[in-house]
């Protein structure tokens, strides 16, 4: 994967932890039994460093070589990587791990599920986000013309996959994760931005 259309210039979090973030941290409360989290898909650093301040202990991954000098100036534990290697042989297994906005982004989603599955420690947790695509969002696109801007092809790196909650379900169903948690954030809930799913590992 090119990851060279991916530039990070500064430390600043992207418009999307706006709508995020005030609905992880009440999802790490409830189903995070430890606070040390493995983050897949890290970018510059800007939820990490958020977790960070909450007291979480972080680890993460991602390809983008301008992200990862962003985040490394935070001091925190962030590295080059990506799902296209062993995670788990590389830095072991973690009862939390957070993806977020990162899943339609790959090529491979069940690769992608498959790395997430092994970095869990057996009955760990996997919170991942990405955009939200349900009937009544979908239609409100369609009717106010707007369906070619959301799905648009012309966006470099842009989102080479779009999930509802039920295929990204089957995709962790199919490497043996439950879901055990359900939220939308941004709008109201039949127009969200994004929907943030909990699955847990077997075992």
């Amino acid at each position: 994967m090119d990851v060279s259309v991916y530039d990070f210039k500064t430390s600043e979090a992207a418009a999307s932890h706006g709508y995020l973030m005030p609905v992880l941290m009440p999802l790490l409360q409830t189903h995070a039994s430890s606070k040390r989290v493995f983050e897949l898909g890290c970018g510059n650093g800007s939820t990490a460093a958020r977790l960070h301040a909450e007291g979480f202990s972080v680890t993460g991954v991602d390809p983008s070589a301008s992200g990862l000098a962003v985040a490394t100036q935070r001091g925190l534990d962030l590295h080059q990587g990506s799902t296209e290697e062993d995670l788990a042989a590389r830095f072991g297994t973690f009862p939390v791990v957070i993806s977020l906005e990162v899943v339609e982004h790959v090529f491979s989603p069940k690769l992608y599920a498959e790395r997430v599955h092994d970095l869990l420690e057996p009955g760990g947790v996997a919170i991942i986000s990405t955009p939200y695509h349900g009937y009544l969002k979908n239609l409100a696109l369609a009717v106010t013309g707007k369906m070619d801007g959301h799905f648009t092809a012309l966006w470099e790196g842009g989102h080479i996959k779009f999930f509802s909650r039920q295929t990204l379900g089957t995709l962790f169903n199919r490497v043996g994760m439950e879901e055990i948690g359900f939220e939308r954030a941004g709008r109201i809930p039949q127009l969200a931005k994004s929907m943030i799913c909990v699955y847990r590992k077997g075992g």
